[in-house]
């Protein structure tokens, strides 16, 4: 057999550079898309509060127009000062509210302050009836 001879393996390498630090900004990348998200989130959950609360909140004028349309003006006396008190909540809406509102307590003066009146003639029934009809709510 021949001899072999042994290889060295520590030959200078002139092509290969040292080893440099290389910059990764992935991770700042991922907090600012994270921090990005979670405003947009948030922005979104309160937007989602407003709307909601403002679904729930009482709206003192829808009240008065639905107890002023489910009046009972077989009782003459009870709605007539109803007509009163529930109907002043729309008088400033214009100056043709505010007459015709005045018209209406005006003719309901003869069905109040008395122990027993009759029922309302056809006359009020119109100006009651034209008066919910002019209601904007």
């Amino acid at each position: 057999m021949k001899d072999k001879q042994i290889q060295s393996y520590d030959i200078p390498l002139h092509d290969i550079k040292t080893i440099v630090d290389v910059e990764e900004y992935s991770f700042y990348y991922f907090l600012a898309t994270v921090g990005i998200g979670l405003v947009i989130l948030f922005g979104i959950f309160y937007l989602f509060y407003l709307w909601y609360k403002k679904r729930n909140s009482f709206n003192i004028r829808k009240e008065n127009f639905k107890i002023l349309n489910n009046l009972d003006l077989t009782n003459t006396k009870k709605s007539a000062y109803d007509m009163t008190f529930y109907g002043a909540t729309f008088k400033d809406d214009s100056d043709r509210h505010k007459q015709m509102y005045e018209n209406l307590i005006n003719r309901l003066e003869v069905y109040k302050y008395k122990k027993e009146v009759e029922s309302f003639d056809s006359e009020v029934l119109g100006y009651i009836d034209l008066y919910k009809g002019m209601i904007d709510v």
